[in-house]
């Protein structure tokens, strides 16, 4: 390997634009947003409501194509679902007439393959799920469906994992648990990840950086580095160095949307000016 191909990012998105068409015309969901993403990084993804962060997460899965710009993964462009990519949704979206065992062997059915069975039950030992395998979703726990969406984008052992706001419906006690879960796993495999939160607190504990994207159309506004160590003890994020991010973050995202109300209101009244003059 060159040192040029060891320094080229896992991930790449460059000039990604991505425009839907509504019934009340066109709109304008990122554009122009571009980021490296490091090979064994986590990145977490915050910003303003409705500021494209879903739609930029699922251009970097495939499932989405973009309007112009490119998403590339280890410098080939990614035109549809990659078998290199795994993706953990907002909703477990575990089929309800399948078993646990059953979903998880699912997209190998799909592809075709057969799964790595030893892989599986070290994930589902990890992960609290050991003997769970005949229990089918609705015997589940809302944190149990989410740990066994967890080991279905695991088990084909995927080098990117894509996740959007995967624990966002658990309470916070599930949550907490399920990052401390997932900072473990990649301790020990190092894979690729990118984090899509509305939790600054979530994005701090998970990331190597935090990426702020600007009010919709959503582009990079910001990057902040999360230099601190590893294991994330209660300790370090409890710590001013954490407090002090965690405010210097929550304030970009609040001027930003404070300043969108405030362009609008001043638009609105000039329009109302307008009307009236």
């Amino acid at each position: 390997m060159t040192p040029g191909q060891f320094n080229q990012p896992k991930l790449r998105v460059s000039g990604a634009t991505k425009v839907y068409s509504t019934r009340s015309g066109d709109l304008l969901a990122i554009d122009r947003c571009s980021l490296d993403v490091m090979d064994g990084e986590i990145i977490s993804i915050v910003g303003p409501s409705g500021c494209g962060k879903t739609t930029l997460l699922w251009s970097m899965s495939g499932l989405h194509g973009l309007s112009s710009g490119e998403v590339l993964l280890d410098g080939a462009p990614i035109t549809g679902p990659n078998p290199e990519i795994g993706m953990v949704f907002q909703d477990a979206n575990l089929l309800p007439w399948r078993n646990l065992d059953a979903n998880i062997r699912f997209p190998f059915e799909i592809k075709g393959t057969r799964p790595d069975r030893i892989w599986i039950d070290e994930l589902l030992n990890r992960v609290g799920l050991e003997g769970f395998g005949g229990r089918f979703p609705r015997e589940l726990s809302g944190g149990m469906q989410q740990r066994a969406a967890l080991v279905r984008a695991l088990s084909y052992k995927p080098s990117v994992l894509l996740m959007d706001e995967p624990f966002g419906a658990l309470d916070a006690f599930t949550r907490e648990e399920m990052n401390r879960l997932v900072e473990e796993i990649w301790l020990d495999t190092r894979t690729t990840i990118v984090l899509i939160t509305h939790s600054i607190d979530e994005a701090i504990f998970m990331a190597d950086r935090v990426l702020v994207l600007s009010a919709r159309p959503g582009r990079v506004a910001s990057v902040h580095e999360v230099p601190f160590a590893r294991p994330r003890s209660l300790e370090i994020m409890s710590t001013k160095e954490v407090f002090d991010l965690t405010n210097t973050i929550k304030a970009e995202i609040v001027g930003e949307r404070q300043s969108r109300y405030r362009q609008g209101g001043a638009a609105g009244a000039v329009g109302a000016q307008q009307a009236t003059g």
